[in-house]
């Protein structure tokens, strides 16, 4: 490596390592093209100059004699991008499109002024049609109803960009098997390397799971306003020191994983088999938090409301669209967040109730219903408390049973919130399963100390 780029080849690798890191772990990995805003100035701008340029090629196009420069241009580029989506075995399509677009040809033709641009947006068309994926199949078939030729060679590059896309995240799902396999062979690799350096650097990491363990013999805590509120909130994810069974591997590594979505930010002693995750298990924690206060909001509301307003899933989805967006200062300032959101859900039940022919909220109810939803705010709060509760347990039957199978049985308080667990779910359960199969080995080490012989040897944390 010549000198001074070391750091940046470095640097390059371990990016490249983290990208392939993300795709391995989350199954439904895939890019998209980044939006703009059209009101924002990069937008204006964009469209601007797009503009500009279309409105170029049809002063062209519409010249005598035309003038197809630009159009060249524009089918060079376009042949390219059509070659770009072929598959290697497909060669028969490969020199088709050379000799329909060979670029000395259609220029000496551009300069004897007979370049038919309709007749080759045709072909390029019934070739896209051949190519699209079935998602694009409308898309191509609308442009075929465009006469204009500058308008209709802008649209072909619209959809083509598209099936770019479509090729890149095709190629993706292709690669992804390999993908996880070095991830996870290039992880452990480097994680050793550093271990053989620095001895003590599964220090924290045998903290966390020691906590864990110790975690599951400790009778977990109760809502001093509702002392049964155990009862109402079914099993802690923290299980109680009755429970006969001994502690097995798979347990407390679940029990760890879950510890990480509480996770004290001053804590500096985060595990080091989980350092490149940290990010990750942050958002994962802050969506955790986002539900919890969205699913104790619906459950008061319903709980005034009935039956009948939340059985319309129009109703609940505008209420959780309205909830969300009140709630993104809520981490900042939970109170006043918290009072807008009464107010709103309060006006936004008492209207639907009206609208469906139903009584009116009591002024007693109304007023207890915005009480109730203010209290949310507070993290001691009993409903904000046990539907956190119930979002553990949730996610610690996910690491034993799956995704699916969780979610046929989901904790009183959850059902309004389901498509949003189980994508919650689904992360968790990807990012702990990858970690386990890079870090497995030296989990199981450090777990025959914390359980029994005879159970570590029967449970392998691989398996879970």
């Amino acid at each position: 490596v010549p000198s001074g780029r070391g750091g940046v080849l470095t640097e390059t690798v371990n990016e490249v390592s983290k990208l392939s890191n993300k795709i391995g772990m989350n199954h439904d990995y895939h890019m998209e093209e980044k939006i703009v805003p059209p009101s924002s100035l990069e937008g204006k701008v964009k469209e601007t100059m797009h503009n500009a340029f279309w409105d170029h090629l049809k002063e062209q196009l519409s010249a005598a004699p035309p003038d197809f420069s630009c159009a060249l241009e524009l089918l060079k580029e376009i042949k390219e991008i059509l070659l770009s989506l072929l598959l290697p075995r497909q060669n028969r399509l490969r020199t088709e499109i050379e000799e329909a677009l060979d670029m000395n040809f259609l220029k000496q033709k551009a300069e004897d002024g007979t370049l038919d641009v309709p007749y080759l947006s045709k072909y390029i068309l019934n070739m896209m049609t051949l190519l699209c994926a079935p998602v694009r199949d409308e898309a191509v078939q609308k442009l075929e109803h465009v006469t204009d030729p500058a308008q209709l060679l802008r649209g072909i590059f619209q959809v083509l960009g598209l099936m770019k896309m479509d090729m890149v995240n095709y190629t993706i799902q292709s690669l992804q098997p390999h993908l996880q396999e070095h991830s996870i062979q290039y992880e452990r690799a480097k994680f050793q390397e550093q271990l053989d350096e620095q001895p003590g650097l599964l220090n924290h990491t045998t903290k966390w799971l020691t906590k864990a363990a110790a975690d599951l013999t400790t009778p977990p805590p109760t809502c001093p306003d509702m002392p049964d509120s155990t009862s109402v909130a079914g099993p802690s994810p923290n299980q109680p020191a009755n429970n006969p069974e001994p502690l097995s591997p798979s347990m407390v590594l679940s029990q760890g994983f879950l510890n990480l979505l509480l996770w004290d930010p001053q804590n500096e002693e985060f595990p080091e088999t989980l350092l490149m995750d940290r990010t990750r298990l942050q958002e994962l924690e802050s969506q955790l938090h986002q539900l919890t206060v969205l699913a104790s909001v619906l459950l008061v509301a319903s709980s005034f409301s009935g039956s009948v307003l939340f059985g319309s899933p129009q109703f609940v989805d505008k209420l959780k669209r309205i909830t969300r967006s009140l709630l993104e200062d809520f981490n900042s300032r939970p109170e006043e967040a918290m009072l807008t959101v009464s107010e709103q859900v309060s006006q936004e039940i008492h209207q639907s109730l009206k609208n469906m022919g139903l009584a009116a909220l009591s002024s007693d109810n109304t007023a207890s219903l915005i009480g109730q939803l203010q209290n949310i705010a507070k993290k001691e709060n009993c409903v904000r408390s046990v539907i956190d509760q119930r979002i553990h347990l949730f996610l610690k039957c996910c690491l034993v049973l799956g995704v699916q199978r969780s979610l046929l049985d989901l904790p009183g308080g959850l059902t309004l919130i389901e498509a949003e667990l189980a994508e919650l779910g689904q992360k968790f359960v990807n990012l702990t399963h990858h970690n386990q199969q890079v870090f497995g080995p030296y989990y199981t080490e450090i777990l025959k100390t914390l359980t029994s012989p005879a159970q570590a040897l029967e449970t392998k944390v691989e398996s879970l």
